[in-house]
């Protein structure tokens, strides 16, 4: 079991299952695996294992290994209980690139502080996953076959990069930070208040992405999320701006999982200052499902004559965004509107009329017919 290789009085090993002893192969990345996940592994004797190459990550390790093992059913995973249900050990000072433990912790002048996270299931839940977890590891890649360098699991964003990277408009790196730390939703939801309108806009549908990678692990955590922007507008004492916007933003991303609260938006429809956001969150909404909101449409009619100019045209956005074709005769006598008008859409805030959103709503119905 020992190399030929001696660094002091600390033999160089190779990497063996702590409850088999039998000689693992090297983890490999699922391809399924996102930035920053980690590579895993299987033993015969049915343990799994996940690679954490810097050691600072056990407790990441640890979800990681306990999802494998479950064949990647997440409930399954977080019912089940240590020692109970599974043995856990880890094994330290282990090298990816040489798939060797290095008990002295260096290695041909590199520091090595990587551990393998071992889990065992009980026999009867390997009865259930086994053969997912045999088929997944089939169909994973050789860390050796992966082009390009790896990427390791970064390190959690500040308040302040999180800022600049909204403000930025890079939504893609709060994504990657997001799978791994939901507190970036945290982050992102303090900027959706700002008294600046595409900045506002901005942070709310960033906030909406990083909310439909956060609910793929915890969806929990942004039904909380929600629940609090919709109590935050029930208070007479505040106007929490961006809520709105926001919530239409994240019910667009996950209607799957979110789409059932959309109906406690009707409530702020009498509320002449909120209709146009309203109307709008609608409209986000009604791009990815329609189908949410299609048995109500009649009842959205009467915003296409409303005294507010704003509101007609935010009304016809959202009508042709639903496909509601029996609006089209109302929706034509607004195309000589040119009351001007502001729509976000990806990062800006665009200039347009009344007459314009009418003309947009005519041309998806067309578009649909066809």
């Amino acid at each position: 079991m020992l190399e030929s290789k001696f660094f002091g009085r600390d033999p160089v090993k190779k990497a063996t299952c702590p409850f088999c002893g039998q000689l693992v192969e090297r983890p490999k990345d699922l391809s399924t695996r996102r930035p920053g996940e980690m590579p895993v592994g299987a033993c015969s004797c049915g343990a799994v294992y996940a690679c954490d190459e810097t050691g600072h990550n056990l407790g990441s390790a640890m979800i990681e290994a306990l999802v494998f093992g479950s064949n990647m059913d997440w409930d399954l995973a977080w019912g089940l209980l240590p020692e109970e249900d599974y043995l856990a050990e880890i094994v330290e000072n282990y090298d990816l690139k040489s798939h060797l433990i290095i008990p002295g912790g260096a290695y041909e002048g590199r520091r090595i502080a990587g551990a393998l996270y071992f889990i065992r299931m009980h026999k009867d839940i390997q009865e259930v996953t086994s053969d997912g977890v045999r088929k997944r590891l089939k169909e994973a890649d050789d860390i050796s076959s992966v082009s390009g360098p790896r990427q390791e699991r970064q390190r959690p964003l500040t308040k302040k990069q999180v800022e600049d990277l909204v403000r930025e408009y890079r939504i893609e790196p709060i994504l990657d930070a997001a799978r791994q730390d939901k507190k970036v939703i945290r982050y992102i939801q303090r900027l959706i208040y700002s008294g600046d309108t595409q900045a506002r806009n901005k942070a709310a549908e960033i906030l909406g992405h990083a909310c439909a990678v956060v609910a793929e692990k915890d969806p929990g955590v942004v039904s909380k999320l929600l629940q609090g922007l919709f109590y935050s507008l029930t208070d007479t004492a505040a106007y929490p701006m961006g809520a709105l916007e926001a919530i239409g933003h994240i019910i667009a991303q996950r209607p799957d999982l979110f789409g059932g609260y959309t109906p406690q938006l009707y409530q702020f429809l009498g509320d002449k200052s909120r209709k146009v956001q309203v109307l709008e969150a609608l409209g986000r909404i009604a791009q990815t499902s329609p189908e949410i909101l299609r048995k109500h449409t009649l009842h959205f009619f009467c915003y296409l004559k409303d005294p507010d100019p704003l509101v007609r045209g935010s009304a016809s956005w959202f009508l042709g965004n639903l496909g509601a074709c029996e609006a089209k005769d109302d929706i034509a006598k607004l195309l000589d509107e040119s009351h001007e008008m502001e729509l976000y859409a990806k990062g800006e805030m665009k200039k347009t009329s009344v007459g314009a959103m009418a003309s947009e709503a005519l041309k998806k119905f067309m578009d649909k017919k066809e």
